[in-house]
């Protein structure tokens, strides 16, 4: 399984992206899929989750900006980035885990990144 992230960039504070993740094989509607980020000399942190049966979830920063959503039949994750704040800076992750959301924890597979930077 391929993860491929795009729609990074260098934006200024205020702004808005959108992120997409496309997959070459995998079923959208029946895993679960999510975007986590990391910036320089901090952890990995899960941004936004997308369950096999809607759901969705958000890390509390991000809540009232950010919103995920999916596409199935374009196998193709988003993640529109509103109002971006420079504590956003971070390279964003797509990520899918076999089967239903276990909150940000146990993904199987992870994409190579797409950096977002904010000023």
């Amino acid at each position: 399984v391929q993860l491929v992230e795009s729609g990074g960039d260098s934006v200024q504070a205020g702004g808005s992206l959108r992120l997409s993740c496309t997959s070459d094989s995998l079923t959208y509607s029946s895993n679960c899929m999510a975007w986590f980020r990391q910036a320089p000399g901090r952890e990995r942190e899960g941004v936004a989750r997308f369950d096999w049966d809607g759901d969705t979830d958000y890390v509390d920063s991000v809540k009232g900006r950010f919103t995920v959503s999916r596409d199935s039949a374009r196998k193709t994750l988003y993640l529109q980035m509103n109002n971006l704040k420079p504590e956003d800076t971070a390279m964003y992750y797509c990520a899918a885990r076999l089967g239903y959301c276990l909150s940000f924890k146990y993904f199987d597979y992870y994409g190579q990144g797409t950096q977002v930077t904010v000023s």
